[in-house]
């Protein structure tokens, strides 16, 4: 019983002890490949805080591979786990809109007048995220903006694939809009805004929306650090910042193909720009393009890259990359020229920051109002550390 007990004992410590080394060795190997620009303020908080992520990433993969759970739905486990107490300024309601799992934030202070609503489109690379993620920031905007916040749980991939998630969001928005008198919002002041992936799904809800006759236009979009294109992962941001976390190029090009057909086979097409034929390139040109950057942006070691083709076979793969929906930097003038006004924040030390200027000049060019913010310090995520105990930044205050 003792030689039982014993080797028991050292099985567990062997295995402990292997399992240290396996998160150990890919946190080590993550930082090989990472940077942290000395422009970054409180660089020792963002590294603490990107080593949680690896830790958990590389635990959630550890468990798959034994068998025990799958990688995304731990990550996705680890993230959501935290909630909230009952908020004595909010009354907070989770309903369904259109089967849709939607949470209604609506300030308890007697209001005058109808109030504005807030669609809010979580981030999270449309693999990642959810209600509980987002729950601090939904809560300060409904109390800050005395605003009615509606968070939309839309559906993730890479079990439901696009366009699950812009439908989701698209059908949330327009039952909340036919159904508006029920929360004491004014019609005329609905606003859409997302982060990150969300900041992509309110792009393209709010582009579907322009032409609607039958409904009240939106007010404005704010757009946080979006994702709008998918033609050029080799724009300058991307090659200043693409081991920047908390969002590595490489990263990004994964979750877009998650959630484009759950098959990230064609990453490294994607990567070097060989997976949309140069001809549909070149007509894009006009708006997604290097020189479309200002020089400004450019100074940090850019080099330009040149176009390569690619094979039908691979574009078959990928080609609704090239829809307004998914990629809404995409669509044609005369969507662009309907859009309300804007709100675009970019990060400086984000891959994702030249979408969001490529997007400020089309609205721009269209004769739409923008209001453009850029964090010279700021980050990809650093909005989600707002009001963190120890873990904030500035930037995202």
């Amino acid at each position: 019983m003792a030689v039982a007990y014993t080797l028991l004992v050292l099985f567990l410590a062997v295995f402990v002890a292997g399992f240290i080394l396996l998160v150990m060795g890919a946190i080590n190997f993550d930082f090989s490949n990472s940077e942290i620009p000395p422009g970054v303020n409180q660089p020792v908080k963002l590294r603490i805080i990107h080593i949680i992520l690896i830790s958990t990433a590389v635990v959630g993969k550890i468990l798959e591979n034994i068998g025990i759970c799958s990688g995304v739905s731990f990550v996705r486990y680890m993230q959501g786990r935290k909630t909230l107490g009952v908020d004595t300024k909010l009354f907070i309601k989770d309903l369904r809109f259109e089967k849709v799992p939607v949470r209604i934030y609506q300030p308890k202070v007697p209001s005058a007048t109808q109030r504005r609503g807030v669609m809010f489109f979580h981030g999270g690379g449309w693999v990642f995220g959810s209600l509980e993620t987002h729950e601090k920031l939904c809560r300060f905007i409904a109390r800050e903006t005395e605003s009615v916040v509606v968070s939309v749980g839309y559906r993730l991939a890479p079990e439901h694939k696009y366009p699950a998630a812009y439908e989701d969001c698209l059908h949330a928005t327009i039952h909340f809009m036919n159904n508006i008198e029920h929360y004491g919002v004014d019609p005329a002041r609905v606003i859409v805004c997302g982060d990150s992936a969300g900041g992509n799904l309110a792009a393209a809800v709010s582009q579907t929306l322009a032409g609607r006759s039958d409904l009240p236009k939106l007010r404005a979009q704010i757009l946080i650090y979006p994702g709008l294109q998918a033609l050029d992962f080799n724009l300058p941001s991307y090659q200043q910042n693409q081991g920047v976390p908390l969002l590595f190029r490489e990263h990004a090009a994964f979750y877009l193909l998650q959630y484009l057909n759950g098959d990230a086979s064609n990453l490294e097409e994607v990567l070097e720009g060989s997976h949309i034929p140069i001809d549909i390139k070149l007509n894009y040109r006009k708006w997604v393009s290097p020189d479309n950057i200002p020089e400004k942006f450019k100074v940090r070691g850019y080099k330009p890259h040149v176009l390569l083709d690619c094979t039908t076979e691979v574009y078959e793969t990928v080609k609704r990359l090239c829809e307004p929906n998914l990629c809404p930097l995409l669509a044609e003038d005369t969507i662009v020229q309907q859009l309300p006004e804007s709100f675009i924040l970019t990060c400086e030390y984000d891959v994702l920051r030249d979408d969001g200027l490529l997007y400020k000049k089309r609205l721009e060019d269209n004769g739409v109002r923008v209001t453009w913010y850029h964090l010279e310090d700021g980050f990809h995520g650093v909005i989600n550390s707002f009001n963190s105990d120890w873990l904030s930044f500035s930037s995202g205050k």
